[in-house]
Formats: structure tokens, sequence, C-alpha cells
């Protein structure tokens, strides 16, 4: 054994060696902390970015003309216009009128388009909803919105992404989602092209 490592070994066998081994290790220890503590925290924060994306943030939806999309950012497609049964929902209708669409419980839903609001609560089976008049005949329709999150009311004047609410469960629904609808004359009109036709193509 080395001078220095004789050395060591006695120096460790003391009272103060004891004290010095302590304080190297504990002071080891907090280094590894500070190191390693940030890498930690980094992912967390990355992914809490990632969970709240453009819809928690408020970002407006994608706007076209007068017209703009009733979500921000990327959402799921549902039930399109037209026959859609629902394999194991008796109540859904099969003949479906509008055009589903998802981001999560909670998300904003926003005007489609520049109008009046004619109708800001429970509406029929679509559950709390927001009907907005557009003139023309032409009405909107935003359906199965969360209890308490309107945010406009009957005779509001609203314009392409106003908020008005959140994605919901209510009323015949079979799971969060907006049920997007339009009609015009008092009928239902598929939504896909009436929106392609705004420069907004529904995925």
């Amino acid at each position: 054994m080395g001078a220095p490592a004789t050395a060591i070994a006695a120096l460790a066998k003391t009272r103060t060696g004891k004290r010095i081994a302590l304080a190297t290790i504990l002071f080891l220890l907090l280094l590894n902390a500070l190191i390693l503590t940030p890498l930690i925290a980094i992912p967390f924060a990355v992914a809490g970015q990632a969970v709240t994306g453009t819809i928690a943030s408020g970002a407006p939806p994608m706007v076209s003309g007068e017209w703009g999309y009733p979500l921000a950012g990327r959402y799921t497609k549902g039930r399109g216009y037209g026959f859609n049964p629902v394999i194991g929902c008796g109540y859904c209708s099969t003949a479906h009128q509008g055009y589903d669409m998802a981001q999560g419980c909670g998300s904003t839903i926003y005007a489609a388009g520049p109008g009046r609001v004619i109708t800001a609560g429970t509406y029929s089976g679509y559950g709390i909803t927001v009907r907005i008049d557009h003139g023309d005949s032409l009405i909107t329709l935003y359906g199965h919105m969360t209890t308490g999150s309107l945010l406009v009311r009957d005779g509001d004047e609203v314009t392409a992404g106003t908020p008005i609410g959140a994605e919901g469960n209510t009323g015949r629904s079979f799971g969060c989602h907006l049920h997007f609808e339009v009609s015009l004359g008092g009928r239902a009109i598929d939504p896909q092209p009436f929106m392609a036709a705004r420069g907004l193509p529904l995925a």
C-alpha cells in the first residue's frame, strides 16, 4: 500500500477523518441533486406544454375571411353527416345531421362565423347548445357542451373565433365531443362542403 493510501486509511480512523468523509459524501450527494434535478424536471415541463397545447393556451382557431373552425388546433373526427349508425347506442340517430369533432372534455368551442346567438342553453337532444343566426336563413349549431361552460347569451353578437363554451357530453351524447351542425332554410346541410367552400376543409 502506498504512502497516500496509508495516510488516508489512518485519517479515516480518526474523528476528524470521519467528519471529512461524511462532509465529502454530503457534498457529492448535493452536487448530484443539483445536476440531476433539472434533467428530471425538463421532461415533465415539456410534457406539461404538450398537454396544454393550443387548446389551453387560448390560441384562436384558424379563420378564413369571416369564417373559422369551431375548434382551435387538431381534433379527432367522429361521425360525419348522413347515415352513420352508432353500434351500442340506442338513442343515437342513424341519420346524423352534423359533423362530430373532439379535442377532449372542456376544450374551447368557438363561433364559426359572424351572427347573433339565438339559443344559449338546453336544446332538445343536443344538451347544452349554442345556435347562431348568420342571416339569410343560415344557422350553425354547437351541441353537447359542458354544463356551466356557456360564454354567450341569447342576443349576443359574435364573430368567427368568439369563444362560446366548452366541449362536453350533455344531451344524447356518446362521449365528449362537439356536434357541429349547419342548417339552411330550416334544413340541415352537410357541414363539410359548406366549410370547404369557405376555405376551411374539415378533416
